[in-house]
């Protein structure tokens, strides 16, 4: 497994991260199971979030590595908080309360990582300026990011927060490329060329904030998967032919896709079946040509200028 540099050397990391969001209902055996697979495919960083399994997947990770300080030092922890049952919480209450409940289930005592969950359009900038500093002086979390905003928002947190936002997770995969659309349709008549998030793609790489993509095989949003999917036949077909000619399986190749990025973004995995784990990783090990990756782009539905 390659490494990343995060944040412009904030952190390195492996270049794929394990997601736990649905390991909440898996048995500590099975999900140790998973958690080792992906040590030994050379995955080190994690993510959770508060509300994944209503803080279960916290637990049940916590549970199955054993969680001791030989065993935290393994690997790059991240958490997330902001949404709530109906709402969304930025408050410097439910950001430190958050965090403190995130700390008890991982049985740690810091994280790496706090991403602000999706945007709280109620967000006071002051107000989580001041539970991060509290949060990084008391050394509870080490860095901060966010998820799914875009660059007027993260310029907003930025003007009040010391702590650079070293992340910003957005959905991202072959079949969900609305933040490469636009860039590629520039001053066009069509729907690709609405600017939907900012250019948040080139702001993130002008600002040194690593992408991290979630839901990588997915199309729409939770639809379902698009590998092996009888309504993508051509796209499919290219992936299928690609893996073949590399060796490698077709999961590889729709995480290779994203690799191949010089965005250098980071895919999060959320299998709980650890030989798909396994075949995921291994498209950190090819890389995809300019050609190869521009037919995939086009096989998934989207024409070129």
């Amino acid at each position: 497994m390659k490494n990343i540099s995060i944040g412009n050397g904030a952190i390195n990391a492996s270049q794929i991260s394990l997601g736990c969001m649905r390991i909440s209902e898996m048995p500590i055996k099975e999900a140790a199971n998973l958690v080792n697979t992906a040590l030994e495919e050379g995955i080190n960083f994690i993510d959770h979030a508060d509300i994944y399994g209503g803080g279960k997947s916290e637990e049940v990770f916590a549970a199955a590595v054993d969680m001791k300080p030989s065993v935290r030092e393994k690997f790059i922890i991240q958490t997330k908080c902001g949404i709530r049952k109906g709402f969304f919480d930025f408050s410097k209450e439910h950001i430190l309360n958050s965090v403190d409940a995130s700390l008890k289930r991982l049985k740690t005592d810091y994280i790496d990582v706090l991403l602000l969950h999706r945007p709280d359009t109620l967000m006071e900038p002051e107000e989580v300026a001041e539970a991060f500093d509290i949060l990084h002086k008391d050394g509870k979390v080490r860095h901060f990011g966010v998820s799914n905003q875009n660059p007027m928002q993260i310029e907003l947190l930025s003007k009040y927060v010391k702590q650079k936002l070293i992340i910003n997770q957005l959905q991202f995969s072959i079949m969900h490329t609305t933040m490469i659309d636009a860039g590629l349709n520039v001053n066009m008549r069509i729907d690709p060329a609405i600017n939907r998030d900012g250019g948040v793609l080139e702001y993130c790489r002008l600002k040194d904030i690593t992408i991290q993509a979630w839901s990588p095989f997915q199309y729409g949003f939770f639809e379902g998967v698009f590998l092996d999917n009888d309504k993508f036949p051509e796209l499919n077909s290219v992936i299928n032919r690609i893996a073949e000619e590399k060796g490698v399986p077709n999961t590889s190749i729709a995480i290779a896709w994203i690799l191949r990025h010089p965005a250098k973004i980071q895919p999060i995995a959320g299998t709980t079946n650890a030989k798909r784990l396994k075949d995921i990783c291994k498209a950190s090990s090819i890389e995809l040509s300019r050609e190869e990756w521009y037919e995939i782009y086009r096989a998934a539905g989207n024409k070129l200028p």
